[in-house]
């Protein structure tokens, strides 16, 4: 009876972690829905941004914007990282941890053998992987994945243009989740800066504009915005990418309690089952030995 009663525990702990791991689940699909209809209409906008930035590109010349193009040997690196602040969301925390550690490793093994590579944290998950290693971290601004809005991603985004232009990095990079699906994530990593025209390809066109002012005062304005918006947009999508990892881990974890609890049931029905006979065996055995 002993073994019965601890499936029988076994059995409601494993209905109570279903009845979360559903719980979770409606909440992130919810979550998605509102991150999917943010980060679509973004994609348009920050792509048309991109555009005319590309069309513009034949004044980097000048010398108040070469400074946002200027290819330098990067000797000083940062490494902007989206992770989520909350785990039980599948792979989505572990595949950009395990990029950045492949750029340390690989492009970044340089500078990273002289600590000049730092990790700029969006979000507490990726933090907990590094925090004890000997990469430089940075903190300041982990908490800005909670209740994303575009104030707190062109903070970021500010600050980012404020060290790269002092000297303080020679380039800088976005690792994060670019969502595709609710199902699919496809973990990628950008160079904000130094801003590369190539990247521009098809999307630039031979349009005759006419501008006012000129051309420069308005790329002096629309470069730093094209970079802070592709930064946000980055978060936009790791923002959907997350709640869409944790639906369908959620989902999947579901199901799982769902097969243990039959697995469970069916040992418990055996087990009483073989009690039951037992009894009965010892009834009649007894009331045999009563009778002679």
């Amino acid at each position: 009876m002993a073994n019965l009663k601890e499936i029988r525990n076994r059995i409601s702990s494993t209905i109570s972690t279903q009845q979360i791991t559903k719980a979770m689940k409606l909440v992130s699909a919810t979550k998605l829905r509102k991150a999917q209809a943010a980060i679509m209409q973004m994609r348009p906008y920050a792509d048309k941004l991109n555009g005319i930035l590309y069309n513009l590109g034949d004044s980097v010349d000048d010398q108040k914007l070469a400074r946002y193009f200027k290819e330098r040997s990067p000797e000083k690196v940062l490494l902007i990282v989206v992770s989520s602040d909350r785990g039980l969301c599948g792979g989505f925390n572990a595949n950009v941890v395990k990029r950045v550690k492949a750029l340390l490793a690989n492009e970044y093994a340089a500078p990273a053998a002289k600590n000049q590579v730092e990790l700029l944290f969006v979000g507490k998950k990726a933090f907990d992987v590094f925090k004890k290693s000997n990469v430089i971290t940075n903190t300041g601004f982990m908490g800005t994945f909670s209740n994303l809005n575009a104030e707190k991603g062109f903070q970021v985004g500010d600050y980012v243009l404020e060290q790269f232009l002092s000297g303080a990095y020679d380039r800088v990079e976005v690792v994060y989740n670019k969502f595709k699906n609710a199902a699919t994530q496809i973990v990628t990593n950008d160079v904000l800066l130094p801003v590369s025209i190539k990247a521009g390809g098809s999307k630039a066109s031979n349009n005759d504009y006419i501008f006012e002012p000129n051309k420069v005062e308005i790329l002096e304005e629309l470069i730093p915005r094209s970079i802070k918006t592709h930064l946000y947009r980055a978060m936009l999508d790791s923002f959907a990418s997350e709640h869409g990892a944790r639906m369908i881990a959620m989902d999947k974890a579901t199901d799982n309690a769902g097969e243990i609890l039959k697995q469970l049931k069916l040992v418990y029905n055996r087990g009483r089952q073989a009690a039951i006979t037992n009894e009965i065996s010892e009834i009649v055995g007894g009331a045999a030995a009563l009778q002679g």
